[in-house]
């Protein structure tokens, strides 16, 4: 692979200033993980062509390659934005310094700097990171803010020119685990942060209710073409997301808090079994719908409950039952549920 990366540094001299090239050779670097070579090139060959239709079809390719889509869904939950913007205006003290861990389109960070604050932030993704200083370059706030292309826990002290004042991080997934909250900041609070600094978000719950949803495919097979394939169905995820503001989601109890993490502690935080006894308010229940709680601060709270008409940027999780349970009020269904450091299962018990 040494050899092949040489052989393809060898061309750079030869393709440069001609876009159609340089995308073949970017391509090229792709395919041998060479990533911030290929991204490099790719944006180059876009300045120089920006009307060629087929350079700018292959360069967005190699560009949004490996990138999440919902970067471009949560800057749109206004009620999410106003949350964290509302925790970091009450954190901030002129001249503090925030380190920001993911930092996506670059918001937060702006906002951290609209206050007042110094920021760093990391972001793993190459193609993020770049595109995220263009963001804060365009906003005029690259005097305030530094973006590392860098994995938060390969960050040192000396990257951030000292211990943090804040940190805030939007590394929560619907789950609220999987994207790794959890050992991000059992690593980045003792070791990356001033004693007593501020975490925004301070907590994560995860909540659950009983509930009927009408309206979604199950996700599994049964007959097709005469066929029973209903053998397959052992290979189905035992879950399905489903849209919070669904007008076919209808929670059958009260909401109750599964578990709860503290994330301005650092943690650690073993994997855990919990059960959670709920008491339906009567009719279909067909499965258990799971969301997500933040406590941005003591004072700031975002959390998407299911309701109608009330959408989030982030998704509820559905575990469906075998069968439905037609329920009287009060009867008790009683859930069980395990989490691991990055995933969450949940049961009827």
């Amino acid at each position: 692979m040494r050899n092949r990366a040489q052989d393809l540094l060898t061309l750079l001299p030869l393709v440069e200033g001609k876009p159609d090239a340089m995308i073949a050779l970017a391509r090229q670097f792709r395919g041998i993980d060479e990533t911030a070579r290929a991204l490099d090139l790719a944006t180059r060959a876009l300045t120089l062509a920006p009307d060629d239709g087929e350079v700018r079809a292959l360069a967005a390719d190699l560009l949004s390659d490996g990138v999440p889509r919902w970067h471009f869904v949560i800057v749109r939950d206004r009620p999410r934005n106003d949350a964290y913007e509302a925790a970091l205006r009450r954190a901030i003290v002129p001249g503090c310094k925030v380190l920001e861990i993911g930092t996506g389109t670059g918001l937060l960070a702006m906002m951290a700097a609209r206050a007042g604050a110094h920021v760093v932030t990391c972001e793993a993704d190459a193609a993020v990171a770049a595109a995220a200083r263009d963001v804060i370059a365009a906003n005029g706030l690259s005097d305030r803010i530094r973006v590392i292309n860098k994995h938060s826990t390969t960050l040192d002290l000396v990257d951030l020119d000292g211990p943090a004042d804040i940190l805030v991080s939007e590394i929560v997934s619907n789950d609220l685990l999987s994207e790794g909250v959890l050992p991000a900041h059992e690593d980045a609070v003792p070791r990356l942060l001033r004693p007593g600094a501020a975490v925004i978000p301070a907590r994560g719950r995860i909540r659950i209710a009983l509930a009927e949803d009408s309206g979604s495919r199950s996700g599994r097979v049964d007959t097709a073409s005469g066929f029973d394939l209903t053998p397959f169905n052992r290979l189905a995820r035992p879950y399905r997301e489903v849209p919070v503001a669904s007008e076919h989601l209808a929670l059958r109890s009260e909401p109750a808090d599964l578990f709860d993490f503290d994330f301005a502690s650092g943690g650690p935080w073993p994997d855990r079994r919990g059960s959670v006894p709920l008491g339906s308010t009567g009719g279909v229940v067909n499965g258990i719908v799971q969301w997500i709680a933040l406590e941005m601060d003591d004072q700031g709270r975002y959390e998407n409950r299911p309701a109608t008409g009330t959408p989030s940027c982030w998704g509820a999780i559905f575990w469906p039952f075998e069968r439905p349970v037609e329920t009287v009020a009060g009867q008790i269904i009683n859930v069980a549920a395990r989490h691991e450091t990055d995933r969450i299962r949940v049961w009827r018990d």
